[in-house]
């Protein structure tokens, strides 16, 4: 089996594949991990969960649409995403005859196409009329706002109402302006192994009583206590290579430690401390591990998925294509719910990870491109097909509660797990929580990631010491 995935990730690394990850910063480096391939790192400020092509040695260039219309260039790093605009160009001009398209696509490695834009938008010459951003390198071509991007508020006006508003808030700049179009919600779910926790003697009732993270634990002991504690086997894992569970209790409390734009930085919140020691509680007690090569989407994750070492775990939406492409054995084991909180009432998701799609001041014709834009990423039709094709839990929220949508046994989605996953997002729709991205973000996640979770997590270093080195690191950088 660990050949197989590793054929599997070394395939979809040097093919078309997504992302999704850990936690990054707006390092050049590696991408994120997405819906398809898994190559994250914890340099990058977050988990994009839309895919990329670091790896991938040449850019790789597909042209679609009209000949006859407007030519606009797009840059990516993720091959599908490409192969998405493609689609929604033939989409467009169908409905849109007076203002065809002709679209060519590149594809870039992570970090160059990153690089590269920004070069561009600095130099005011050779950016494209569209490009892909992923969400921990938005804050540096944001940067510019109207004097290297177009700003996209009208083309997004039409949909605007039936969008996720903390995605849309995501990609705005100081200004209030929108300057990015998202793929998904990345809302935060809680994953069940349905199949184990019932040869445990445990319910879906059982599963579905869980509110707070009291009850979460109460949940573990009991499962642990039925398969009589075997060694090697937890109730879940915690991540010493991202920060996504850190998210969620900042959510939880309603805080966050970038201060937003423009605020002061802050990682010694008390939701942050609560979270730690909690999950210090958790490894002392056997309830959980900490997870193979610090976070579940990685080749050891999966495999100890895989291997029934956990039965749950939290991670976004974007984590279902995980199962599909390297779990596919897992179909109907598994089980999406609300996560728990602290205390009753409180949000209990994050949207993490993302790719904004912005318009550049230098495109030949912005307006166009912002409404195809928008139309791709915000639409009925466009999110049909990013559902369909990408696995993305979609922002349009017109679309949850459609059975056509929601229910259709047709999208692999909808028929892997014991639910329906729009099921559980819209019964989350009002308690789906937003942390910034800022500048400080890289500085935040590295010392997190490498340092502070490590010593916490592994060394059973004191929660308030280990953070307030990580205030004094970051106050260092702010």
């Amino acid at each position: 089996m660990k050949k197989k995935i590793l054929a599997m990730l070394m395939a979809a690394a040097m093919g078309a594949t997504l992302l999704a990850g850990c936690g990054s910063s707006g390092s050049s480096s590696s991408s994120d991990s997405s819906d398809t391939a898994s190559t994250d790192d914890t340099s990058k400020d977050q988990d994009s969960g839309d895919g990329s092509t670091e790896n991938a040695d040449d850019p790789v260039v597909s042209t679609y649409g009209d000949d006859s219309g407007t030519h606009l260039e797009l840059w990516t790093f993720v091959d599908v995403h490409g192969a998405f605009y493609g689609k929604m160009v033939d989409k467009w001009n169908e409905a849109n005859p007076d203002r065809k398209i002709s679209l060519t696509a590149t594809t870039y490695p992570y970090g160059d196409m990153h690089d590269k834009l920004l070069m561009s938008l600095q130099a005011g010459t050779g950016a494209p009329d569209i490009c892909d951003v992923e969400v921990g390198q938005f804050p540096n071509v944001v940067a510019g706002e109207d004097n290297w991007l177009y700003a996209e508020d009208d083309a997004v006006a039409p949909y605007k109402n039936d969008m996720v508003a903390s995605r849309l808030e995501t990609y705005q700049g100081e200004n209030g302006k929108q300057y990015g179009m998202p793929f998904h919600v990345g809302a935060t779910v809680m994953y069940y192994n349905m199949k184990a926790l019932e040869d445990a003697g445990i319910t879906q009732a059982d599963v579905d009583a869980v509110v707070t993270w009291d009850d979460y634990a109460a949940l573990g002991k009991k499962y642990l206590d039925a398969i009589g504690n075997p060694d090697g086997k937890y109730f879940t894992s915690v991540d010493t290579g991202g920060t996504d569970w850190l998210w969620l209790a900042m959510s939880e409390y309603g805080e966050d430690w970038t201060g937003g734009m423009g605020g002061k930085a802050n990682v010694q919140l008390e939701s942050v401390k609560k979270m730690l020691k909690m999950q210090q509680d958790w490894l002392n007690s056997g309830l959980a591990e900490v997870s193979p090569d610090g976070h579940v989407d990685l080749e050891a994750g999966f495999q100890n998925i895989l291997d029934g070492n956990i039965v749950s775990f939290p991670k976004a939406m974007w984590y279902m294509s995980r199962f599909i492409n390297y779990m596919p054995e897992e179909k109907g084991n598994w089980y999406i719910a609300k996560c728990p909180v602290f205390e009753a009432g409180q949000k209990c998701s994050v949207g993490i990870g993302g790719t904004g799609t912005v318009v550049t001041n230098q495109s030949k014709d912005p307006e166009l491109a912002a409404d195809f834009v928008a139309y791709a990423k915000c639409s009925p039709d466009g999110e049909q097909m990013i559902w369909d094709d990408l696995g993305f839990d979609v922002c349009n929220t017109s679309l949850w509660t459609q059975d056509d949508f929601a229910h259709n046994t047709s999208n692999q989605y909808n028929t892997f797990f014991r639910n329906y996953p729009y099921d559980v997002l819209a019964s989350i729709k009002d308690d789906i929580g937003k942390i910034s991205v800022t500048k400080i973000s890289p500085t935040i996640n590295e010392q997190i990631c490498t340092t502070t979770l490590n010593e916490v997590l592994e060394d059973g270093m004191d929660v308030d010491e280990a953070l307030q080195e990580a205030q004094d690191a970051v106050d260092l950088e702010q």
